[in-house]
C-alpha cells in the first residue's frame, strides 16, 4: 500500500542538528533601496531547466521514501527553459553586436547598457497544439532578452526576441518584441530608476544630513551612509508620475540583529522629492510631513520643530517582539515531538526530471519556471484528455492605503522584483514533507545563472478528512482524501508567498496561495481609519493582496463556452399547489457570449457558479461536460476604484474573473515593468476586451485570488499562513458519468449490526511495505540547507562553468549530495 502514513510520537529527545554557518543575505524590503539593489545586481534572470535533487540517505532506513518514480514524458517539454549552452550563445552573440553597446554588468555604470535577462520565449499555443495534437514539428525555440538601455538621456528597457535557436551564422535575428504588448512602442518601456543607483543614495543622505539635529533629538539616530547609521530611508513604489517623477520617503529604525524586522520600525517623518530627469542637481526637495502637518521647506520644518509646544511622537524600537525565534511559555506537551507524515511504500507518482513532466494517478502535466512569475503548469491532462493548456501566476499586487503619503502611495506589482528570482530553497519537513521530491530552479543575472536548490517540491499526502463517507445502522463507508501537491515559496521583499497546486481524486484542482513574513507597517498617528494600533507606535496598515492567474481551458478541445448557473429566489405556482404561490428557488442559466460580458464577479451568498463547458461534448445524460471555477477559500478583487497609484497598470485586478478569447498575442495580463509607466503601461488589460464572440471559442479565464489584509497583533512578528490565505478550485461539472472517487481502492466499508462481529472490506488496499519505522531517519538534516550554484554565461567555458562557487571538497563534509555538484556562493542568494 503506497500511501503516506501519519505518525504521532512523543519522542521528545529527537532533536535537529544545529545549522552550519553558511549564510546568504536576507531578502530586502520592497523599498527604493531594494529596487536599486535589484537593478544594480541585474536580478532579472533567465531560468534554465532544473533537475531532481532529492537527498539520498547514506544509510538504508526501513521506511525512507525514495524520490519520484521515473517515467519518460510522452512529448518534449516545449516550455522548458534555455539550456546553459543556449543562454551562453545568446549572451555571446549580443555582446558581439556593436548596436547593443553592452557592458558587463559588473562594470556597468549608470550610463552603460547591460544585459538584464535571457530566458525562453514561450512558444505560441498555435504552434504547440500543432505539435502535440497534429504531429507537427517541434516549435522553433527563441530567446526573450531584456536590455537595460541606460546610454541615453531617456533610458529604457528593451524587449527583444532572438533566434532561432540554436544560433547559426547568417540566420540570427534580434527583433523588438512587440506582439504580446498592447502598447506598440517597439518593445520599449521607460526606466525611471536608471540614475537612482548612483545618485539617489547621495541625495537621500544629504536630505537626512540636513535635519541631523532633528533626527538626533528625536531618535538619537542618523542616516548618513556610514557604517554606524541607525536609521534607514525608503518609500513608495511605484513612483508618482502625474507631475514629473515624484517620490515620498520616510525614516525607519534599522534592526539591531540579523532579524529582518525593519518594516516594523517606521518613525513617522516623511519628505517629498521631485526627481524628474537624470541630473540630480535639478532635483528638488519639496517638503516635509510630520504628525499630519505639512512643512513646505526644511527651514519651515526646523523652525516649527524647535519652537515651544511642538509635539514629538514616540518611536518604534527594535526588540524581541519583532523577532521570529521562540519566546514565551510553550503550551502543554509542546516539547514532545509532533506528528509527522511518511510514505511507507515510497512515492506513488512519476517524474521525468529532464522534461519536467509529472504524472500522479489520472493527472499529468509539465512544469516551467520563469524569472517574473515563477512556476507554471502546462498541458494538464485528466484521464488522458487535456483540460487546461496553461495554469500560472501572472501578477501579484499589494495595494496599501493610509493618511500618510508612503502608505497611500504604495502599490507593489511584484513581478518587477521577480518571483522566480526569489524562489529560495525550501525547508524540508516544514515547507513540505521531508519525503517529498525536491527540484531546483534557476535564474539569470549578471551574465551568470544562479540555481536555487530544492526550491520546488512534489508530494502526495492525506487530507485531515475523508473525501466521502456514509453510515447507516448496518454499515459505515469512508474514502481517504489522498491528494498531490506541487509547491514553491517565493520571498519577495518582506513577504513570503507559498504557491501550491493541489490535485484531488475527484478530478479537481485547487490553486492555493498563502502569505507570511513581515508586514509593511505604518506609523500610528491619526490613522485609526486605516488599521489597528498593534504596538507602541505601530499601525497594521491595511492593504489588499490580489494575485492574478491565467487559466487557459481546453475542455475536450479548444471550443469552449463560459456558462453560469445562479440560485435565484422565486415565487412559483405549480399544478399541484392549488393555485397558491410557493416561495422557493430555481436555477437561472446563462452564457457569457462576448468579451463585453466577460468581466465577472462572484455573486453575494455564493449564488452564481461559473463553468467552462464544451457544448459539443455531452455526458450520458445530455449535460455539457465542463469544469467549474469557484473560491475554495475567500478570494477578492481590488477595493480601490481607479487607483491613483496604478492608473492603467493593473486593470486585471478590478474583478474576480475575466474571460477572453485566446490569442497568441495576449499571453500575459501584465508586464514586469508596468510600474515604470502606469498611465500607458506595456500591457493595458482593458484592451483585451473588444467584443469578440466567446461562444465555442478557445477561452482564457483570468482569475483573481487574494485577501483583504488588516494586520492585527497576531501578525507580529510575522503574518501566519493560516489566516493570510486564498484559493480557487477548478472542479469537474458533469465531466464524467460517475464520481471518479469510486475508482480508488483507498476506501473501506465496515458491516456491523445485529450483534454480529464486524466485517471489514478494504477493496484491495495494500499494506505498508516496512515494518519498524526508524524515526530518526525521517527527520531532515537541515545542516544540508545550502543555497546557490552559479554558472558564468559570458564569457562561457562549458568545461569550467562554475563561477564564484565553493569547491566540492568543503561541501562534501556537509552533505553526500555535494560530491557531484558545486554549490553555493557565500554572499549570493
Amino acid at each position: 500500500m503506497r500511501i503516506p502514513l501519519l505518525l504521532a510520537t512523543t519522542w521528545s529527545s529527537l532533536l535537529l542538528l544545529p545549522s552550519l554557518v553558511l549564510s546568504r543575505p536576507s531578502p530586502l524590503p520592497k523599498s527604493a533601496n531594494f529596487r536599486n539593489w535589484r537593478i544594480k545586481n541585474g536580478m532579472n534572470g533567465q531560468i534554465k531547466r532544473w533537475t531532481n535533487s532529492t537527498t539520498i540517505p547514506t544509510s538504508e532506513p526501513s521506511c525512507a521514501a525514495p524520490s519520484a518514480q521515473s517515467i519518460a514524458a510522452p512529448y518534449m517539454n516545449v516550455w522548458s527553459s534555455l539550456t546553459d549552452d543556449e543562454a551562453a550563445s545568446v549572451a555571446a552573440w549580443l555582446f558581439s553586436q556593436p548596436k547593443f553597446n553592452l557592458t558587463n554588468t559588473e562594470d556597468a555604470g549608470e550610463w552603460d547598457n547591460s544585459l538584464l535577462m535571457i530566458e525562453l520565449m514561450e512558444p505560441n499555443k498555435t504552434d504547440v497544439l500543432n505539435y502535440l495534437d497534429n504531429g507537427g514539428s517541434t516549435p522553433t525555440r527563441y530567446a526573450h532578452v531584456i536590455i537595460d538601455h541606460r546610454a541615453d538621456v531617456d533610458p529604457y528597457y528593451q524587449d527583444l526576441i532572438v533566434g532561432p535557436l540554436p544560433l547559426q551564422n547568417g540566420t540570427v535575428k534580434a527583433e523588438s518584441l512587440t506582439y504580446p504588448y498592447t502598447r506598440k512602442t517597439k518593445g520599449k518601456v521607460r526606466n525611471l530608476d536608471a540614475s537612482l543607483d548612483a545618485q539617489w543614495s547621495t541625495w537621500m543622505y544629504n536630505v537626512a544630513a540636513s535635519i541631523l539635529d532633528i533626527t538626533l533629538d528625536l531618535w538619537n539616530g542618523s542616516a548618513l551612509g556610514l557604517d554606524n547609521d541607525t536609521l534607514d530611508v525608503w518609500g513608495i513604489d511605484p513612483l508618482m508620475q502625474d507631475d514629473g517623477i515624484i517620490r515620498w520617503d520616510t525614516f525607519w529604525n534599522l534592526p539591531q540583529t540579523e532579524f529582518d524586522s525593519g518594516t516594523l520600525l517606521p518613525l513617522g517623518l516623511f519628505f517629498v522629492s521631485n526627481i524628474t530627469g537624470r541630473d540630480s542637481s535639478k532635483w528638488t526637495l519639496d517638503g516635509w510631513l510630520y504628525n499630519n502637518i505639512f512643512y513646505p521647506t526644511t527651514e519651515v520644518f526646523r523652525e516649527a520643530y524647535w519652537s515651544p509646544g511642538f509635539e514629538k511622537l514616540p518611536a518604534n524600537i527594535d526588540g524581541s517582539w519583532g523577532y521570529t525565534d521562540q519566546e514565551g511559555v510553550p503550551p502543554p506537551l509542546d516539547t514532545d515531538f509532533p506528528p509527522m507524515a511518511i510514505a511507507p511504500s515510497g512515492s506513488r507518482y512519476f517524474n521525468d526530471a529532464e522534461e519536467q513532466y509529472v504524472k500522479w494517478m489520472d493527472f499529468e502535466f509539465y512544469i516551467s519556471f520563469s524569472r517574473d512569475t515563477g512556476m507554471h503548469l502546462h498541458n494538464i491532462k485528466y484521464k488522458g484528455e487535456r483540460i487546461i493548456y496553461e495554469l500560472g501566476l501572472q501578477e501579484a499586487l499589494a495595494h496599501y492605503a493610509g493618511n500618510d503619503p508612503v502608505q497611500s502611495g504604495t502599490a507593489y506589482l511584484d513581478t518587477f522584483y521577480g518571483f522566480g528570482t526569489y524562489a529560495f530553497e525550501l525547508v524540508k519537513g516544514y515547507d513540505c514533507p521531508s519525503y517529498a521530491t525536491y527540484l531546483n530552479s534557476t535564474f539569470y543575472t549578471s551574465e551568470t545563472t544562479h540555481t536555487h536548490l530544492d526550491s520546488i517540491c512534489l508530494f502526495e499526502t492525506e487530507g485531515n478528512f475523508p473525501i466521502q463517507r456514509h453510515s447507516t445502522s448496518q454499515y459505515v463507508a469512508a474514502t481517504k482524501n489522498i491528494f498531490f501537491t506541487v509547491r514553491n515559496v517565493c520571498t519577495v521583499g518582506n513577504y513570503d508567498y507559498m504557491f501550491s497546486y493541489e490535485f484531488y481524486m475527484d478530478g479537481s484542482i485547487n490553486v492555493d496561495v498563502r502569505a507570511s513574513g513581515y508586514i509593511q507597517s505604518a506609523f500610528f498617528a491619526n490613522n485609526g481609519d486605516y488599521g489597528y494600533h498593534i504596538h507602541d507606535a505601530l499601525s497594521g496598515s491595511m492593504h489588499d493582496h490580489v494575485l492574478n492567474y491565467k487559466i487557459d481551458f481546453d475542455i475536450l478541445g479548444t471550443k469552449n463556452t463560459m456558462t453560469t448557473t445562479t440560485n435565484v429566489p422565486v415565487s412559483e405556482v405549480y399544478p399541484w399547489s392549488n393555485g397558491k404561490a410557493r416561495n422557493t428557488m430555481k436555477l437561472q442559466r446563462t452564457e457569457i457570449t462576448t468579451e463585453d460580458e466577460g468581466k465577472l464577479d462572484f455573486a453575494p451568498n455564493g449564488a452564481t457558479q461559473f463553468a467552462v463547458v464544451n457544448k459539443d461534448e455531452t455526458n450520458a445524460y445530455g449535460e455539457y461536460r465542463g469544469y467549474r471555477i469557484l473560491p475554495s477559500s475567500p478570494t477578492i478583487h481590488l477595493t480601490v476604484l481607479n487607483s491613483s497609484n496604478l492608473v492603467n497598470a493593473a486593470n486585471w485586478a478590478k474583478h474576480d474573473l475575466f474571460v477572453t478569447r485566446q490569442h497568441d498575442t495576449e499571453p500575459r495580463s501584465s508586464h514586469p515593468y508596468q510600474s515604470q509607466d502606469t498611465a500607458n503601461p506595456p500591457i493595458n488589460f482593458d484592451d483585451f476586451f473588444n467584443g469578440e464572440s466567446l461562444e465555442q471559442e478557445d477561452l482564457v479565464v483570468w482569475a483573481n485570488v487574494g485577501m483583504h489584509h488588516v494586520p492585527h497583533t497576531g501578525d507580529l512578528p510575522n503574518t501566519v499562513f493560516t489566516t493570510a490565505h486564498s484559493g480557487l478550485q477548478i472542479m469537474p461539472l458533469n465531466y464524467l458519468d460517475y464520481s471518479p472517487v469510486k475508482d480508488t481502492v483507498n476506501m473501506v466499508r465496515v458491516d456491523y449490526g445485529d450483534g454480529n462481529l464486524s466485517t471489514v472490506i478494504s477493496f484491495g488496499q495494500g499494506s505498508p511495505e516496512c515494518g519498524v519505522v526508524d524515526l530518526e531517519s525521517l527527520v531532515p538534516d537541515l545542516t544540508s540547507y545550502l543555497g546557490d550554484s552559479v554558472v558564468r554565461k559570458f564569457p562561457y567555458d562549458p568545461n569550467d562553468p562554475y563561477y564564484e562557487t565553493v569547491g566540492p571538497s568543503l561541501l562534501a563534509l556537509n552533505d553526500s549530495r555535494c560530491s557531484s555538484r558545486i554549490i553555493l556562493t557565500l554572499g549570493t542568494g
